[in-house]
């Protein structure tokens, strides 16, 4: 897909994504974006980049670590999931808290000027994904910190035939990269190009919970990236694609509930105290056939979906 194409898919999907995505997305993803944020340590008086920020979430509890002393810096390509975060900042009186529409490939902000960088599930989407992490480095101070999640491996994400059946019903690819940077250690290798140390590569197990049929279907199309594709279907193609999806996560409906599987990997990284050049995939961010300083893998009994 033509990167300015996906883009546009991506920015306009996730203005019509937003009220669903707080409905069907802010508890299933909590459990990810704690352990993004136990990891990423953000301290009081920092200064934190939160990349892809959504509705906020991750923005807004990075918030109140930094208290009034530190500052946060949301950034996301939907203007409307900018304005739902800004007004539950405001809501929460977190002034240290602001929120603007910006390219993640392209920041529009000084070098060396925060202390941590965030994306939390947000790589995926991005057409150049190593320069969106080029740019982390960039504003990152020397000896700042960078702490991503991505989706992990598509074997272990029960609802990833979701693209495949959109695609068909589009003749196109939503997200054709989507799993790229959750398989082995791609992103760790895109950080360490980038000029970013590795530290930590960590794997979650969690599963996606929903009560019935139409709260799954609701959480994959209504409220995630496939949103604008599914906005234009008219009534028989919805009722495919549905009928497809469901199908597809069948193996773990039980009761007429579903727990699908999902995986997500966690990836923490640091800019140099000293020097700037970028790292070589295979140089020092990180060394070729050595293990990283830790590697865990976090397996969660029974995410929560509300």
């Amino acid at each position: 897909m033509d990167a300015r194409l996906q883009r546009r898919v991506q920015r306009y999907g996730w203005d019509r994504a937003v009220d669903a995505y707080a409905s069907h997305w802010h508890g299933a993803l909590a459990g990810v974006q704690g352990e993004l944020l136990t990891l990423a340590a953000p301290a009081p008086g920092e200064a934190v980049l939160d990349v892809a920020c959504g509705t906020g979430m991750v923005s807004l509890a990075a918030a109140h670590a930094v208290g009034p002393a530190g500052r946060v810096l949301g950034i996301d390509l939907a203007g409307a999931m900018v304005q739902a975060a800004r007004a539950r900042a405001q809501e929460l009186g977190l002034v240290q808290a602001a929120f603007v529409r910006m390219d993640a490939e392209q920041l529009a902000l000084p070098d060396a000027s925060f202390d941590l960088a965030l994306c939390t599930l947000g790589l995926m989407y991005v057409p150049d994904p190593q320069a969106a992490v080029r740019e982390l480095h960039r504003v990152l101070r020397p000896g700042g910190r960078a702490v991503l999640a991505v989706w992990g491996e598509r074997a272990r994400c029960g609802w990833a035939p979701l693209f495949g059946i959109v695609d068909a019903e589009v003749r196109s690819e939503v997200c054709p990269l989507f799993f790229g940077l959750g398989q082995g250690e791609a992103l760790a290798r895109c950080c360490a190009s980038a000029g970013l140390q590795v530290s930590v590569q960590r794997r979650r197990s969690d599963s996606l919970d929903y009560a019935d049929a139409a709260e799954a279907c609701a959480a994959a199309f209504a409220g995630g990236p496939v949103a604008l594709a599914w906005s234009r279907f008219d009534p028989a193609a919805r009722q495919r694609v549905q009928a497809r999806y469901l199908e597809a996560i069948a193996p773990w409906c039980d009761g007429g509930a579903y727990r699908v599987p999902a995986e997500y990997l966690i990836v923490a990284a640091q800019r140099p105290s000293t020097g700037t050049a970028f790292a070589d995939a295979a140089g020092a961010g990180l060394p070729s056939g050595t293990p990283m300083q830790e590697t865990t893998v976090c397996a969660i009994a029974g995410g929560s979906m509300s």
